[in-house]
């Protein structure tokens, strides 16, 4: 049985709920979309609390007006939606508008990836880093599990700018202690070996730590590193860190070569003019519409955890 297991969205509000106790400024728009600790933020702030409906376009709008007023805002809805079905408000009101006048708005997309397992393409939000990472002026925050989701409360309460937060639907177990470190760096160590490294964010680092437990049973320790900020992480430190490996390896649950993570390393290893042998793991160009548990809709893209681990020994065995 896996132990402490936590829903990312009911941390990270409880710890927003703490910052609205003090901070009149703070606040959340949702998009007829509840959460149980949402139901305690409801309760205590209602003249801070908007449901807007099933409006995503509209949540974007009153967003970008409270935000122009002053207010830090917080705009809650399901991944797929806050990112697609209003991707030109997002555009226009928040990352355009931002660069003309300072705004402080965070966009709370629930179910990164495939975390709405059953519900199907429609509900699986598999283009979004893709499609945000376009935008100027957007930052994307995926956090890996729940502590680091909790660790997201200062950073977008207290900076300015746009934000796009990915939080898993299912609760997820902490890989993570609660007293972990999250630097502006945008992006943690979780594992040191030599060779080959693995660059994860979100629900795939935790198949990605996985891999490396898999490849360090069978002799072959390689690194795993955490990427919780998928726009501007320090391009700097994260070349120093690759430049050490031979083999690297993305793992992202989206679409490879489309701009996504993957994208992000191939871009560092050029700038930088790093020499690693690079394979992207992730989904292929198309839909599929089986079903299954979460790690075999990954199967079904060959990008579950035995998969990746088969693939660095196959690597190092030539």
């Amino acid at each position: 049985m896996i132990k402490n297991v936590k829903p990312m969205r009911d941390v990270f509000l409880a710890g927003l709920i703490e910052k609205m106790e003090n901070d009149p400024k703070i606040f959340f728009l949702a998009a007829d979309f509840g959460a149980p600790t949402l139901d305690i933020l409801r309760d205590k702030f209602p003249d801070r609390f908007i449901n807007v409906g099933i409006a995503e376009q509209n949540l974007i709008n009153v967003a970008a007006g409270l935000a122009l007023e002053g207010f830090k805002v917080f705009a809650y809805a399901i991944a797929p939606f806050i990112t697609m079905r209003c991707y030109e408000q997002v555009k226009v009101n928040l990352a355009l508008m931002s660069q003309v006048k300072e705004m402080n708005v965070t966009l709370i997309g629930v179910g990164a990836g495939f975390s709405y397992v059953v519900s199907g393409p429609t509900h699986h939000s598999v283009e979004d880093i893709s499609i945000m990472r376009t935008l100027p002026n957007v930052e994307i925050l995926s956090p890996a599990d729940w502590v680091s989701a909790g660790s997201m409360v200062d950073f977008t309460v207290e900076t300015p700018g746009i934000k796009y937060l990915r939080f898993d639907s299912q609760p997820t177990p902490a890989i993570y202690s609660e007293t972990a470190c999250f630097e502006e760096k945008g992006f943690n160590i979780l594992s040191n070996g030599s060779k080959a490294c693995i660059v994860s964010t979100g629900y795939m680092t935790q198949e990605a730590l996985a891999a490396a437990e898999q490849l360090k049973n069978e002799g072959l320790n390689i690194s795993v590193i955490d990427i919780f900020k998928l726009k501007n992480p320090d391009f700097k430190a994260l070349a120093d860190v690759l430049s050490k490996y031979n083999y690297v390896v993305s793992m992202e649950e989206g679409f490879i070569y489309k701009g996504g993570l993957d994208s992000l390393l191939l871009n560092i290893a050029n700038d930088y003019k790093l020499k690693y042998d690079f394979k992207a793991v992730g989904l292929d160009d198309n839909y599929k519409f089986e079903l299954g548990n979460r790690r075999q809709l990954l199967a079904n893209y060959k990008a579950e955890r035995t998969n990746v681990a088969a693939d660095i020994k196959e690597y190092f065995s030539k």
